[in-house]
């Protein structure tokens, strides 16, 4: 945490293009050995701190929702929620203005995976099978595809610079992307409900 937070505090003060792993670490109180333990890079731990926990917080928001709530729209519900939160408009614009943590932040949309696949799985009562797992993949696939276009630059760069506008209303994007998926959503279900009808 401290240094997910040192990263993101010294790319707003400096620019991420002038932070270096040393000097995270050094503003962490930690050596740059034990940074490469938890980040691979800069850019890593500056979008951890924009998306800290956030896998988490989408699996328990899955399992919270009532079980008379279709898992389409529990899912949908909770992505929305974890996705479209305010968020702080210097880190937006952060993100938005440096290619290499565009990058970083869709890479983040796989990390939602694991523990998705088990609230999935909680929620149909499949253990041992792969209908979970590629359930919650195809879920991070459509989050990622939704976040590329609305992080997308434009085919002609604006005269301001590397500045990527963000285009596109991000929930509409996320609930068109996430609506492709209903139908296997609605299958699984069913095929749960017949099982434990047996």
């Amino acid at each position: 945490m401290a240094l997910r937070e040192a990263a993101l505090r010294l790319a707003l003060q400096r620019g991420p293009d002038n932070v270096r792993v040393d000097d995270i670490a050094e503003a962490a109180g930690v050596s740059p050995r034990t940074y490469n333990n938890y980040f691979s890079s800069r850019e890593q731990a500056i979008v951890a701190a924009v998306t800290a926990e956030r896998e988490s917080r989408v699996a328990a928001a899955v399992t919270a929702r009532p079980a008379h709530v279709r898992l389409a729209d529990a899912l949908t519900e909770a992505i929305l929620e974890q996705y479209t939160e305010p968020r702080d408009r210097d880190v937006l614009l952060l993100i938005t203005t440096s290619p290499t943590l565009r990058d970083a932040y869709l890479d983040t949309a796989t990390m939602v995976e694991h523990p998705l696949a088990a609230a999935i799985d909680q929620r149909l009562g499949e253990s041992g099978t792969p209908t979970a797992r590629v359930l919650a993949a195809s879920v991070a696939a459509a989050v990622r595809v939704a976040l590329q276009q609305w992080l997308q630059p434009p085919a002609v760069p604006p005269a301001t610079g590397r500045l990527v506008v963000p285009s596109g209303s991000l929930p509409d994007l996320l609930r068109s992307a996430l609506a492709v998926l209903t139908p296997a959503f609605d299958a699984a279900e069913e095929q749960a409900q017949q099982r434990s009808q047996r």
